[in-house]
């Protein structure tokens, strides 16, 4: 990390202060986020989309998993929200852009137009009491009630006033029975309200990466673009030959990742006592010629679910490295932040080749589309709605 001084006038300061402490922020914090804003507008302006053949934006984005998906599908970034300050930090080392913070504060108006909303958002209960006492005075609700403090309500409201043609949503596999059912249902509910078609699927990432990570995909298209009639499948192609432990291996690791005499002597009993108890929480060493567990952002802790057998001494835990290649992002990805964090911002992304496959088909599917209703109307009619 380089250093810079500066000099600033009084006022300036004075605002930087305020700033500061308004968002509770070092004011060191402040200044490099000022500076990177900068630097992101300036890139983006200097930035051609000649040879782009859509346009997208990255919200909850983390560090750019997906952006490297849609990319690799031929897509151009139009706009980045990121709240996370070290995962900015590692997309911008990346991206050259500064993810801007705190979706729920940012104006739908403001954004970008776009033909693709692409959103990892986080899984959050909604409060079904208000929407209850009006079901029961017989009056109408809509997505604005239902989802109203979720963070799902920012990436409605962002649809509701941009409409792309299309959007891609993901998050972990029990969003379906999640506050038992009821939070899944509001997700379709509110999308079909919006006037989307929309498809999902549980995908799982192990036949592109040696790693059973399973995945909820939501895709949805524009109905008031593409009428009611519209099919999509998640016909994916496997990665061939199949990944295994062994493909992402380091050859030469840091002792410092081999776990400890005490770390090992605990998790060995910890794996014991509930074994003992009958079910089956504990370590797990990954075979080098399969797949591992699904990794998560505790990783960082003690590397429980996915250990390396090493010859003559403990198990060791994946690096940062191995980390990125289990996600299936490239040798070239910069990873600027200390093993914590980059464990945890791993441990929260996706698998990023799986992505592109499911990228790609909604591209395909969009030229389709676009394809019949410029044929209509060079034919003298449009699609009716």
């Amino acid at each position: 990390m380089k250093q810079v001084h500066l000099r600033i006038d009084d006022e300036l300061y004075n605002e930087l202060n305020t700033y500061s402490t308004m968002t509770d922020q070092t004011m060191q914090d402040c200044v490099r986020e000022a500076v990177a804003y900068y630097v992101t507008d300036m890139r983006r302006k200097q930035q051609s989309v000649k040879d782009r053949r859509f346009t997208f934006i990255d919200l909850f984005a983390g560090i750019g998993g997906m952006r490297i998906a849609f990319e690799r599908a031929g897509g151009h970034c139009v706009y980045s929200n990121e709240w996370n300050k070290y995962s900015q930090q590692t997309y911008f080392a990346n991206f050259g852009e500064q993810p801007e913070g705190d979706i729920t504060q940012v104006p739908a108006l403001s954004i970008p137009d776009h033909d693709i909303l692409v959103a990892g958002f986080p899984c959050q209960p909604f409060s079904i009491a208000g929407v209850s006492k009006k079901k029961s005075l017989g009056r109408a609700t809509g997505f604005e009630d239902k989802t109203q403090g979720t963070l799902f309500f920012d990436v409605c409201r962002i649809l509701k006033e941009k409409r792309p043609k299309a959007f891609m949503l993901e998050n972990v596999k029990n969003l379906c029975s999640h506050d038992k059912g009821r939070t899944f249902k509001v997700i379709l509910e509110s999308l079909d309200e919006l006037n989307y078609s929309v498809f999902y699927a549980v995908l799982d990432g192990q036949n592109y990466v040696p790693q059973h990570r399973e995945r909820i995909v939501i895709v949805g298209f524009d109905r008031e673009r593409y009428g009611s009639e519209v099919d999509f499948e998640f016909s994916l192609t496997p990665k061939d030959p199949k990944p295994v432990m062994r493909d992402i291996l380091e050859k030469k690791v840091d002792d410092k990742y081999t776990l400890s005499d005490k770390l090992w002597t605990y998790l060995q009993n910890y794996a014991a006592k509930h074994k003992a108890a009958g079910n089956g929480f504990g370590y797990g060493i990954a075979p080098l010629n399969g797949v591992s567990r699904t990794i998560s952002a505790r990783y960082y802790k003690d590397g429980s679910e996915i250990l390396i057998a090493q010859r003559g001494k403990n198990p060791r835990r994946l690096t940062p490295r191995e980390c990125a290649r289990l996600q299936g992002f490239p040798d070239d990805f910069k990873i600027p932040v200390s093993d914590t964090q980059a464990y945890k911002q791993f441990g929260n992304s996706v698998v990023v080749p799986l992505m592109e496959n499911v990228a790609k088909l909604i591209v395909s599917r969009l030229n389709e589309l676009d394809t019949e209703i410029n044929y209509g109307e060079d034919e003298g009619w449009r699609r009716v709605i």
